[in-house]
């Protein structure tokens, strides 16, 4: 969301929200915002390592991968963009 529009929205909120409203919604934002970068920083599990493993074992097993060649001419056709 661009700054304007963030501008935008507190100014609306400060005309349409009580003090404790606006407490409640910050407190609330903080807590959200917290709970989502502790989730994106969590490392992976030995479980979920594995997990991944096998599935890439599997779909290298069943011919489901990309050559050496299909890599560098799909990569390179993504610069090329």
């Amino acid at each position: 969301m661009s700054t304007t529009a963030l501008a935008g929205l507190l100014e609306y909120l400060y005309g349409t929200l009580s003090i404790k409203n606006m407490r409640w919604v910050g407190e609330h934002l903080i807590e959200h915002a917290k709970k989502e970068e502790a989730e994106q920083l969590r490392p992976y599990t030995m479980e979920e390592i594995d997990d991944m493993l096998d599935e890439a074992e599997a779909a290298f097993e069943a011919g489901d991968y990309l050559t050496q060649d299909e890599v560098f001419h799909r990569d390179r056709n993504a610069v090329a963009l």
